[in-house]
């Protein structure tokens, strides 16, 4: 129905400024649909009474605006939250939403069908990659679960890799901190890579957005087993590039350090830990491995977690302890996916 069209939902400001000049109209007027689109989510452009018949005729037959709703969603006792969302080709693509101690929830969303990045711990990269998300089909995992209520912060932290996306993803964001829109200062969007660093350099030139970095080990032997990238661009490379990136007055870069128990949860993996980040305005996240079938890792216990983020706190390094939500229900990146394609094929 679709075909040949426009979606209204994966152009930037500027970029719809330059479809209405194509059309023969004013550049005003993008901002006062992108108003209608985000603000008011409509999808009809009859709708739009403040634009000229012509015009919304026009739209109509050049244009749609893509609305999505989730095919599957779970939900946990603690509040967390697993959207699938089904493709027009037919693939799908997981967000979770997270609720925070301060009552506002974080949105997990996901910039490729797949992963190409291989990570031993993740599910999602036993799919391998299938394709790049679009910028639509990016922007509209946010709109697609506005509903349930509103969300204060988004990480780009799902299914694939966002800098092996970035073409897309940084348009995506563009979309996103739109004030016309739905308004996401660079503050409240994290972006989550495994360390691709010229795509890290590419992005600070390109939009500004807090970044995390998957760490996970402190020696290039057990990164390169647990995140295969680590050959390519090993620990020293990726540590001087992090040392290098433009951060704001009080922004840190955030490494996320998955605890595996007997691979990279010593006390010696702590120490090396601190010599890494030396020089690096950081913080940790430390998560416990979610375990999942299949998989032939298994979480530490207790007292190894503890002494391992007590260790780094001593050191004065901000150490966060992610707490594990949705256990109850398929909330680690793809085991919704993952679940459903094999009762898909049973």
């Amino acid at each position: 129905m679709n075909s040949g069209k426009v979606d209204l939902k994966g152009l930037t400001l500027e970029q719809l400024q330059d479809f209405l000049v194509e059309l023969g109209t004013q550049k005003f007027r993008a901002k006062q649909i992108m108003k209608w689109i985000y603000q008011r989510e409509v999808t009809d452009f009859e709708q739009m009474t403040d634009q000229g018949k012509a015009l919304r005729q026009q739209l109509a037959e050049r244009a749609y605006i893509s609305q999505w709703q989730p095919e599957v969603v779970e939900a946990s006792s603690d509040g967390t939250k697993k959207y699938l969302f089904r493709l027009e080709d037919g693939e799908s693509v997981e967000a979770v939403r997270i609720p925070m101690d301060t009552e506002k929830d974080t949105l997990c969303i996901s910039t490729q069908v797949g992963c190409a990045m291989q990570c031993q711990f993740c599910l999602t990269g036993t799919f391998g990659l299938t394709r790049n998300l679009t910028p639509a089909e990016i922007v509209n995992q946010v709109c697609g679960v506005l509903h349930d209520g509103p969300i204060a912060n988004i990480v780009l932290m799902g299914m694939g890799e966002p800098l092996h996306n970035l073409d897309n993803v940084v348009t995506a964001l563009k979309i996103l901190y739109l004030d016309d829109g739905l308004g996401y200062g660079s503050r409240r969007v994290t972006l989550s890579t495994s360390g691709l660093i010229p795509q890290m350099r590419e992005l600070w030139e390109q939009v500004k957005v807090n970044l995390a970095v998957s760490l996970n080990a402190t020696t290039d032997e057990v990164r390169d087993v647990l995140m295969p990238i680590n050959k390519k661009y090993p620990l020293k490379e990726l540590m001087a590039a992090c040392r290098d990136y433009p951060l704001g007055p009080r922004q840190k870069i955030t490494f996320e350090y998955i605890l595996i128990k007997g691979v990279n949860d010593s006390l010696a993996d702590a120490k090396r830990l601190v010599k890494l980040l030396h020089g690096i305005r950081a913080k940790i996240n430390l998560i416990p491995f979610n375990e999942h079938e299949g998989s032939e890792f298994k979480c530490p216990d207790e007292e190894t977690i503890t002494a391992f983020q007590s260790y780094l706190m001593q050191r004065q390094i901000i150490t966060m302890r992610r707490a594990s939500k949705g256990q109850d229900i398929s909330a680690a990146c793809g085991q919704l996916k993952g679940k459903l394609d094999k009762e898909a094929e049973a």
